[in-house]
């Protein structure tokens, strides 16, 4: 009797090549074969044990081992593992790492700071779907010192592309010393994952970023991880994450 076949987004996605919702795109813009023909219909579907599928032409792995990286991406890196533009993505700071791994969300080009890569798609989405409040902390270094005002804005939420952030945690930290003015370094924590959000948000408050570095992924931090290095993530890290993912943190509980 044949296996049955499941739809190739989900062995994808079972797989550990991307999140389900990802593994969709992976297939409408033809980079999925399934016994030497591209596939781009998202009904489509596979054996897993017996056909071939691949994913950029790499063979697709059932059963394969979960990995979890911790990467701090440096500046002037895409948080992708493939750029049209031809810019350098964060697939070139573990050229030494053969699974196939990628991204948990993004982190723009100008910024720097805690990225996790995995094959993982379960807790890929759970980390990165807003239903799950998963925090992220920034260290965020803006041009001129916001008045209390302006910091209470950010907690409370901005407007961004007309529609209003969830509320953040928001702490002033210090006042620094600038050339022919002060800046300042602010704590920032969000559980939304909208494109350059904390930028924007800063921007809101007419006081733009100047530099910008994520500190923390839910529970996971590391300071002593120097900028373009990497390491695995330990049992225990990655039980904490998952812990983390369970269920949602409602936004109206954030201070």
């Amino acid at each position: 009797m044949p296996s049955p076949k499941v739809r190739l987004q989900k062995v994808l996605a079972s797989a550990g090549i991307s999140s389900r919702r990802a593994a969709e795109r992976l297939i409408e813009v033809g980079r999925v074969t399934v016994n030497g023909r591209s596939v781009t219909k998202l009904g489509a579907k596979a054996d897993p044990d017996l056909d071939d599928i691949r994913v950029d032409g790499r063979k697709v792995k059932t059963g394969r081992p979960r990995i979890y990286l911790l990467v701090c991406k440096p500046r002037g890196y895409v948080t992708t593992r493939f750029d049209p533009e031809g810019r350098r993505t964060i697939l070139n700071l573990i050229s030494n790492v053969r699974e196939y791994v990628y991204p948990v969300g993004r982190l723009d080009y100008d910024s720097e700071g805690l990225v996790i890569l995995t094959n993982d798609g379960t807790l890929a989405a759970r980390l990165t779907h807003p239903r799950y409040g998963v925090e992220r902390v920034y260290e965020v270094r803006v041009r001129g010192v916001p008045s209390q005002a302006a910091i209470d804005s950010l907690r409370h939420g901005v407007l961004i592309n007309g529609r209003r952030t969830a509320s953040s945690s928001v702490k002033f930290l210090r006042r620094l010393k600038a050339k022919s003015s002060e800046n300042a370094l602010l704590r920032v924590a969000i559980r939304e994952g909208r494109n350059r959000q904390v930028r924007k948000m800063c921007e809101a408050i007419g006081h733009p970023v100047i530099r910008l570095r994520r500190t923390q992924i839910g529970p996971l931090r590391d300071s002593s991880l120097k900028v373009g290095k990497h390491r695995l993530l330990t049992t225990s890290e990655v039980a904490a994450l998952m812990r983390a993912s369970e269920v949602s943190h409602p936004q109206d509980k954030m201070s």
